[in-house]
Parts: C-alpha cells; structure tokens; sequence
C-alpha cells in the first residue's frame, strides 16, 4: 500500500514511512562494511552517508521489478557509502599506487601462467621480498577501500559498470547495455572461480552468504584480520582480471 500511494501520487507521508520501514538495512549495512575499514572511520558517518542511499533507491525502485526492494537498497547504501568515502580521499596516494601494481601484476601473471598467481609469485614479479608483499596486503587491507561495488570495464570499449547496475531491471531496454551486464557477470563468476580456493570461501561467505569478516574468522579458524588480508587479495586478483579484460 505504501508503495502503492508513494508511486501513484508521489506521497511524501508514504516516502517518509517507507524510508523509516527500511533505515534498518543502512545500519546492517554500515557495520558490516565499517568492520572491514580503519578505526578512524565512525560507523555514524557511514549510517548518515547511507541513509542517502536509501533515500534514493526508495525514489528510484519500481515495484514491478524482478528483484526484492531490499537487494536493490543493499546495493545502493554500499554505492554511497563507497562513493563518500571515496570523496573524502583519505587513502595514501603510495597506498593505491600499491595496489594497483598488484593488479596489474596479478592479470599479467595469470594471463601468462592460466591459473592464479601465489603471492611467492606476485612478490618475485614485483621484485619484493615477501615480507614487503605481505605488509602491503595489510596495509591496503587496512587503509583502502577494496569492494565488488566498485566500477569495471567489462570490455576495452565499454562503458563503465557496477555490480549495481547488474541488478535485474524490467525498465532496462537497451540490447547494448542488456549484453555488457551479461558479459560482466560472466567475467566476473569465471574470474571468482579461478580464486584460490580459501579466497573464493571469503568472497561467497561475505557477499553471498552475508558473514561479517570476524563470522569468517570463525568458519576458518582465523583471525579477522587474516580474513580482511585474504578479502583484499581477492578483490585486487578481481579487479586486474576484470579490468584487463
């Protein structure tokens, strides 16, 4: 009914009971996310920075769609969170200069070998000594924002995509924007398949089974921080396929 009154008649009374229906969700989701990043960063910043988008699924879903209010809200409380941290640009410059590097070795080393790379592997490409690699991994894990909300390119000439956007949407009629999120979720579930295997467990945990990295912990028998380093290598070997495709 709320849903209904809101999208007839544009009803504010109807926006507002909705929007107060779903702030649950901008809270779930901001712990989880706030317990993958730095201390500095206060859980309230995050839960103010997703009630926006929160605000703005309400204005953009369609009831009609094939896809449950909650998953598309989901999506997009991350999208904004992700984009006002991003803003904020708090990340060392040395931090992401790292972590690209360890994409773009990541791609080559797979193109060339067809498997995942090891990390022995990465480090020799780097020319870095393991202790160095793995001080990097802990500090980008700790300092960056490594998310599978984050845009790709799908193709060298496509146009830029999330994860968002692969959200089934019965408004989206372009057969060419239709095919570029087709490809990409193909690239991406071949990508996550060729994860080492502890990796590949943190990714479904997380982002399909909806574990907090300390519940992972748990599942593995590690420490949280362990699961975060993990997380943040697959994230990286994800995005130096993904964009390098």
């Amino acid at each position: 009914m709320l849903w209904k009154r809101y999208k007839a008649h544009e009803d504010p009374v109807a926006r507002d009971r909705l929007i107060l229906t779903f702030a649950p969700l901008v809270k779930y989701v901001a712990g989880r996310m706030s317990s993958a990043l730095p201390a500095h960063v206060e859980e309230t910043d995050l839960i103010s920075y997703g009630l926006l988008g929160l605000i703005g699924a309400v204005k953009r879903f369609e009831p009609d769609r094939q896809v449950k209010f909650e998953t598309y809200a989901v999506a997009r409380i991350k999208g904004a969170i992700i984009d006002e941290l991003r803003s904020l640009d708090w990340v060392p410059r040395s931090v992401r200069a790292r972590a690209r590097q360890i994409e773009r070795a990541s791609a080559e080393l797979e193109h060339r070998l067809q498997r995942a790379p090891t990390d022995e592997e990465l480090a020799a490409h780097l020319g870095i000594e393991m202790s160095d690699f793995h001080a990097a991994i802990a500090q980008i894990s700790n300092s960056s924002i490594v998310a599978l909300d984050e845009m790709w390119n799908v193709n060298s000439g496509g146009e830029p995509l999330s994860l968002i956007d692969t959200i089934s949407d019965n408004r989206l009629s372009d057969p060419a924007q239709q095919l570029d999120i087709t490809e990409m979720r193909d690239t991406l579930a071949d990508a996550i398949a060729r994860l080492p295997e502890r990796e590949k467990i943190v990714i479904a945990l997380y982002y399909y089974d909806n574990l907090t990295l300390r519940e992972i912990g748990e599942v593995l028998g590690v420490t949280e921080s362990r699961v975060s380093q993990l997380h943040t290598k697959a994230i990286l070997r994800l995005k130096g396929r993904l964009q390098g495709d």
